[in-house]
């Protein structure tokens, strides 16, 4: 089968993620450091803010895809819930940054709690038919890859929107009011995501035939365990998103504390996103000559070796950004490739079970990635609690600075070492997915 989707449905599809990484990477990458030096709200308690909120949504994330698998409508079951959600996800992106200065602290920590909370709920609702849909409109592997491409190209496009913009217009919009200037630049972006997300609805089409299903609940997850390749791909989603998460996390503090200088956070975030859209494209190219499998690995090896060497580099900037520029394209990489893996476990538990679940699978592999998101949040506000960081300090005793700087250099790169030890349970390389394609298409 050849790749039959056009240029344009391949861009439609993408800018539902870059809708969603508008909001999700604000949320990695600047909304601790909101709450810890903006809003004043204990490291610690964001923390655990973050653990728990993050683990009751994955919970909620299988519910979420065994409804979508049971969606009828005339647009099909994944992309009716782009146009229903698109206004709904704004408007929780704008609440998050929407802290009143007038609550005391308790207060604050509770609208915190709550608007973070359903900011993460409305991003599982819209995330999961989106990425699910995928999967549904090619069985092609290599068009697969090209989708997953332009997907995480503009995603990454999407981040850099998000975050490049996100303190200049805050400063713009509140000047020396920082909770109203983060308030009126999320309002833009979050406008900005539900346009994009009625785009990806309008110009997009499911062309594999899943009709809705209506099998028991629970005999689906029991399903879904029995799938051995699952719990691998899941192994890797929770390595793959524990490095993104602490790394990110970890960037504003290493670079306010370690390099001395805030204003080199916009170096470093643009040689990370720089990296992440070289990634996106490289998965593509990679995969032209060699098994996705390997590249994976390969990848996999070199962001987890040059993440830990971050942590013996000296302390120049003409070497940390291009190094950081290097790490993300070969993170990318990976993560581009392991959305196309999820896809191929759609299929393979389809031809060894019998039954197609898209929507129970990507959902409870977003679970998975909300866990791992929940983790790793979790440590880098405890690290950062247990260690004595100070916010706002002008400087940070030895223990904060080794904390930080390990944060942002060596939990990420043994995460990502840990993603390669995994891939020797994983079997669905490329001539084992033509051979079930192959098998399916004979029924």
């Amino acid at each position: 089968m050849t790749d039959k989707i056009a240029v344009k449905e391949k861009i439609s599809y993408g800018l539902g993620d870059m809708a969603s990484h508008i909001g999700l990477d604000n949320v990695i990458i600047f909304l601790t450091f909101y709450y810890t030096d903006v809003v004043g709200l204990p490291a610690a308690f964001v923390g655990t803010m973050f653990l728990l909120a993050r683990t009751a949504d994955a919970i909620i994330d299988p519910a979420m895809g065994y409804l979508a698998d049971r969606t009828r409508s005339r647009w099909g079951k994944f992309r009716p819930w782009m146009l229903w959600l698109a206004l709904p996800f704004g408007a929780s992106c704008l609440l998050t940054y929407a802290v009143p200065e007038s609550l005391d602290l308790h207060g604050k920590m509770i609208f915190a709690t709550l608007s973070y909370t359903v900011m993460m709920l409305m991003y599982t609702a819209i995330n999961i038919p989106y990425c699910s849909m995928g999967a549904v409109m090619t069985p092609d592997n290599d068009a697969r890859i090209s989708l997953q491409s332009y997907r995480f190209f503009l995603a990454t496009l999407g981040g850099a929107l998000s975050t490049f913009f996100m303190m200049p217009l805050a400063e713009f919009l509140g000047g020396a009011d920082k909770l109203l200037g983060y308030r009126w630049a999320m309002a833009i972006m979050a406008s900005v995501a539900v346009v994009m997300f009625w785009i990806c609805f309008a110009n997009t089409r499911e062309r594999i035939n899943a009709p809705a299903t209506h099998n028991n609940y629970l005999a689906e997850l029991r399903d879904l365990v029995r799938n051995d390749q699952w719990r691998v791909v899941a192994v890797l989603v929770l390595t793959n998103i524990g490095f993104g998460v602490v790394r990110l996390g970890a960037m504003m503090y290493f670079v306010t504390y370690y390099l001395g200088n805030a204003s080199y956070f916009m170096w470093m975030l643009g040689a990370h996103i720089l990296g992440k859209a070289a990634g996106s494209v490289l998965a593509k190219r990679l995969t032209q000559n060699y098994s996705k499998v390997q590249m994976f690995g390969y990848c996999s090896v070199l962001a987890g070796i040059l993440s830990i060497a971050l942590f013996f580099s000296p302390k120049y900037v003409f070497v940390l950004v291009p190094m950081t520029f290097v790490i993300s394209t070969f993170y990318q990489a990976t993560t581009t490739l392991m959305w196309v893996m999820m896809a191929d476990v759609v299929d393979y538990g389809e031809w060894k079970q019998g039954k197609r679940m898209d929507g129970v699978i990507f959902s409870t592999f977003l679970a998975v990635l909300k866990l791992g998101m929940a983790l790793s949040g979790a440590i880098v506000g405890w690290s950062l609690g247990l260690s004595g960081y100070v916010a706002n300090a002008p400087h940070q005793n030895a223990s904060a600075m080794y904390c930080i700087i390990a944060l942002f250099t060596v939990i990420p790169g043994l995460l990502s070492l840990g993603a390669f030890a995994t891939l020797r349970w994983y079997k669905l390389d490329d001539s084992t997915m033509k051979s079930i394609h192959l098998a399916k298409a004979s029924v």
